[in-house]
């Protein structure tokens, strides 16, 4: 939905207001006609330093106005300042844009189990400040298409939702024109794009083809297929998702080493061997790969939380938000158990650790040198499954980029403007500035010190020698301010419901 661009000085108020101005009228999941946000530091969405004091204009869910304050004046209690109906103090805070989660899946139960609906997902969201989400393989087409349009209407709590179903989706899809009347109804229904997975390259042609006729872009999961990237940067697809088909594209003879009783539908061997693909790219055809998806303006959105369990299984399976916020019916379904996807921990070993280990290094460069050559990365989570709890799943991808040695202000680019223009909608969201949306975040805390403090659960940190509570404070999504620790009450609400406490 476009963002309607305002006049934003024109509309601007200001009164002279003392220095220390508190957080006022403010009532969490209820929007006010004019908010205003005073005395940020200001982390844009383009990968620019922080700046401020600034105060944020917010007028009916869309950015009015960013007013850089002069602290001297500030100091001598004589500044004019735009005046609001709600006013949230971010004095000695860091204000973000909304983070936009690339890579999601909106799911009411798990393990055959339900979850409530959806107020679980979409609570866990806002609490982790994210305020666009992509669905990517939705648990029906038409239903996260309903779930679009009531969350558009303000009548569910939650994220703005771009809706990309799954080409396949228990379809017998077996020629070009199948391919291309698949389309055609994705189109027809309101979907925003389209994911896919394994498929022959010549289903794929007439599909992608007839997606550039309609203006839906591709979202590809590539797996161990006759397609790899090749095929992506031929084609024209938008993002590859996690990381399949672009080392399989630099292996000399073409296919991995697989053993002699390898099982692909086996998912412990699956993911056992998928740890051991990027030891055997060859760097030369890979820098040859990662140039070609460059020049074909093809993005990445690799999703490396999705797969840390399989370099650090205890890890996974003791996060510290999980006894306060693990839904029992995901619990269930994480645990192994081969008729569930992702749940391949049978008989995993400190070998296959090992080898995940040397994957992610491998994978973390190439994520480097993708973007030195001028790539677009993005952020999504892939929570659900393996481990990785919604909304908590993307901060620990934001964690794992700066691991792999993006500069913090990079990864939250990453997050909101990179994730922007994979969406196609960067001039709408993933910034902070006049006109665009007002999806935007507080933090109590330096995330460009510690990411951590972006969590919703709130991390412990020493200040002028004084311990204090640090992390996120308020969602503001399409301008509704949503008050985090009201978010995280609600949700334990929820799963002590679930778990008879």
């Amino acid at each position: 939905m476009p963002v309607v661009r305002r006049a934003a000085l024109a509309a601007c108020l200001f009164v002279s207001l003392p220095l220390a101005a508190q957080t006022t009228g403010v009532t969490s999941g209820q929007r006010a006609p004019r908010l205003v946000i005073r005395g940020a530091t200001m982390v844009d969405g383009n990968g620019t330093p922080a700046r401020g004091p600034v105060d944020i204009v917010i007028e009916n869910g869309v950015i009015a106005d960013v007013v850089t304050l002069d602290p001297v004046a500030l100091r001598r209690g004589d500044s004019r300042r735009p005046a609001g109906d709600m006013q949230i103090d971010a004095t000695g805070r860091f204000v973000l844009p909304g983070l936009i989660n690339a890579h999601t899946h909106m799911q009411s139960n798990r393990s055959g189990q339900s979850m409530g609906g959806f107020e679980y997902y979409m609570l866990l969201q806002l609490a982790n400040g994210i305020t666009t989400v992509r669905e990517v393989g939705a648990e029906s087409d038409t239903g996260s298409i309903r779930l679009r349009e009531r969350q558009a209407k303000g009548e569910l709590a939650g994220p703005r939702i771009l809706v990309y179903p799954n080409f396949a989706a228990g379809r017998k899809i077996r020629t070009g024109a199948d391919a291309r009347a698949r389309v055609r109804e994705l189109k027809a229904i309101g979907a925003d794009g389209i994911k896919i997975t394994g498929l022959d390259r010549d289903i794929m042609a007439a599909m992608q083809d007839e997606a550039k006729k309609v203006g839906l872009p591709i979202a590809h999961h590539v797996g161990v297929e006759e397609t790899n990237v090749w095929d992506d940067i031929a084609m024209g697809t938008r993002s590859i998702e996690h990381w399949y088909g672009i080392p399989d594209a630099a292996i000399p003879d073409g296919r991995q080493h697989f053993p002699s009783d390898y099982n692909y539908l086996d998912e412990t061997d699956r993911f056992r061997w998928a740890g051991r693909l990027w030891r055997e790219a060859d760097p030369a055809r890979l820098d040859s790969v990662l140039a070609a998806m460059v020049r074909a303006n093809v993005a990445w959105v690799p999703t490396l939380d999705i797969y840390e369990a399989s370099r650090d299984l205890q890890r996974a399976q003791t996060q510290p938000w999980f006894q306060d916020y693990l839904h029992p019916s995901l619990a269930n379904y994480f645990k192994p158990d081969a008729s569930n996807h992702g749940s391949y921990f049978i008989g995993w070993s400190s070998t296959d650790e090992v080898y995940w280990k040397e994957n992610y290094r491998i994978w973390m460069a190439a994520l480097r040198d993708f973007e030195r050559k001028g790539g677009l990365i993005g952020c999504g989570d892939d929570a659900g499954f393996i481990y990785q709890l919604y909304g908590y799943g993307l901060i620990r991808e934001m964690e794992l980029h700066a691991e792999a040695g993006f500069h913090p202000l990079k990864v939250i680019q990453h997050c909101t403007g990179n994730n922007a223009k994979i969406l196609g909608m960067d001039e709408e969201i993933g910034r902070i500035r006049a006109g665009w949306a007002a999806d935007l975040i507080v933090v109590d805390g330096n995330p460009l010190e510690d990411l951590k403090t972006l969590y919703p659960t709130h991390q412990t940190q020493l200040r002028d020698g004084k311990e204090v509570r640090a992390g996120l404070e308020w969602t503001i999504a399409a301008g509704v301010p949503y008050h985090v620790p009201t978010l995280t009450a609600r949700i334990r609400q929820i799963v002590d419901s679930a778990n008879g406490r």
